[in-house]
């Protein structure tokens, strides 16, 4: 795990089956890392990096993995079934899947760039993102979207090439197509380099995996997303809004009624103002936003979690994913015309007063389920886990680490790089291994 770049991408050979046949799509973007022939004719090479997303480990894991209330807490105990990141990446592919097709992209395509997402995503979420992050200070941070990236292109075993460096063979990851990584990448730039605001901490690649990402963003517009990408970006927002919601009217944590009172209806605002609009927003225009959605028939006026009143948040739940899906396609449409529209040859237009109820969605979510105060201990409990097992494995490594990574270990140059080795490895676990990890290495429960 050199860094350096194998050279097999630059043969001229073709053995995938491209794009479907008629699609806006060109063999460039079905091209892969390292050629390889296709084992069942007749697929597309987007069918093929569907499968590949699909079935891999990394995908599986994210069971394990806090979404939004962690499993086997007592935060779950009254719904025991939260959603976990496999889920949320699941309902994000089908909404994503809909709504690329509807625009006229490759549906495989924005289903793998979806399903791919948050598979770099740490145990406990990003609490456990940031406890990584400071541990990897040094050696170039961490973030859960570049992780992603190292996952597909190089960690998740699939596929293996000669290094021209060294003569070994390297991994590849699962060696998906250009146009899936691309469309995988939220934030197509390296650390500290965020088009409009370089105190960002959101980056999508590190250093030491910039020979693929400069191979699959290579033409590509500087700092911008391609398309599917976007199609991506807000299925995960629309998923993940709507359906934190739903999660916390299940739990008992939201109750409906409170967002008719004023210091309530503050409270949230203020959330949305902090986290997930921009500072200068006028709160009006939030609170239109609300009473937009307090307004429509469907929107739930309490939970008891009878069937009835399970059918009826289901419901709202399907009518504000439909709700936000239409109001983009109606507006890209608006503004791009009635063709297929893919890569970089236009841009997903979301009306501002959608995004405007999709964040104080979000904001419920947060005041009402992720400032609880046992949330709090909780996240705090689980930062020291991460950080007294990133301390643990680094003094007693290659002890510890699985096998794969125990051989990046021994094989790592410096010290840098056996660093971040153990982030690779402390990132692959699922809450629950973290967990017991921790107590086998340090002893502590």
């Amino acid at each position: 795990m050199d860094g350096t770049a194998p050279k097999a991408h630059e043969t001229s050979t073709r053995y995938d089956n491209g794009p479907a046949t008629g699609t806006p799509y060109d063999d460039t973007d079905a091209e892969r890392w390292a050629a390889e022939p296709d084992k069942r004719p007749g697929r597309t090479a987007f069918q093929r990096d569907r499968a590949r997303v699909l079935h891999s480990a990394a995908l599986r894991r994210l069971a394990g993995k806090t979404q939004v209330v962690t499993p086997g807490t007592a935060s779950a105990a009254w719904d025991a079934s939260p959603r976990t990141r496999l889920t949320h990446s699941l309902e994000c592919a089908q909404v994503g899947r809909e709504l690329g097709a509807a625009l006229g992209c490759d549906p495989d395509l924005v289903e793998a760039a979806c399903l791919s997402h948050d598979l770099g995503h740490p145990p406990f979420g990003h609490n456990g993102e940031q406890a990584l992050n400071e541990f990897a200070e040094d050696c170039g941070g961490f973030e859960g979207n570049a992780q992603s990236l190292r996952l597909l292109a190089r960690i998740e075993p699939k596929r293996f090439v000669r290094s021209a460096a060294t003569g070994e063979f390297v991994s590849v990851g699962l060696n998906l197509t250009r146009a899936a990584l691309d469309a995988a990448t939220k934030y197509p730039w390296p650390r500290g380099s965020h088009p409009t605001d370089p105190t960002s901490p959101k980056f999508g690649v590190y250093e030491d995996d910039r020979p693929v990402f400069d191979w699959f963003r290579k033409g590509a517009p500087d700092d911008r997303t391609c398309f599917e990408a976007q199609v991506m970006d807000w299925s995960d927002d629309v998923a993940y809004s709507v359906h934190d919601f739903e999660d916390g009217l299940h739990a008992g944590h939201i109750d409906p009624g409170c967002l008719h009172s004023d210091p309530e209806r503050q409270a949230v605002f203020a959330v949305a103002l902090g986290r997930y609009v921009p500072a200068d927003t006028d709160p009006q225009e939030l609170a239109e936003a609300l009473d937009r959605l307090l307004g429509q028939e469907w929107w739930p006026r309490g939970y008891d979690g009878s069937a009835v009143a399970q059918g009826r948040l289901k419901d709202a739940t399907s009518q504000l994913i439909g709700r936000f899906c239409l109001a983009a396609e109606g507006a890209t449409r608006a503004a791009w015309g009635s063709g297929p529209l893919t890569r970089y040859a236009a841009e997903l237009v979301v009306p501002r007063s959608t995004r405007m109820e999709c964040a104080v969605l979000k904001a419920v979510a947060d005041r009402y389920v992720m400032q609880r105060a046992e949330q709090e201990r909780l996240r705090a409990d689980q930062r020291i886990v991460v950080a007294e097992l990133a301390e643990a494995l680094t003094a007693r490594a290659p002890e510890g680490l699985d096998p794969q990574f125990r051989a990046l270990f021994r094989e790592a140059p410096d010290d840098r790089a056996r660093k971040r080795v153990i982030v690779d490895q402390i990132a692959s676990l699922t809450d629950a291994s973290a967990g017991s990890l921790h107590v086998r290495l340090t002893g502590h429960g």
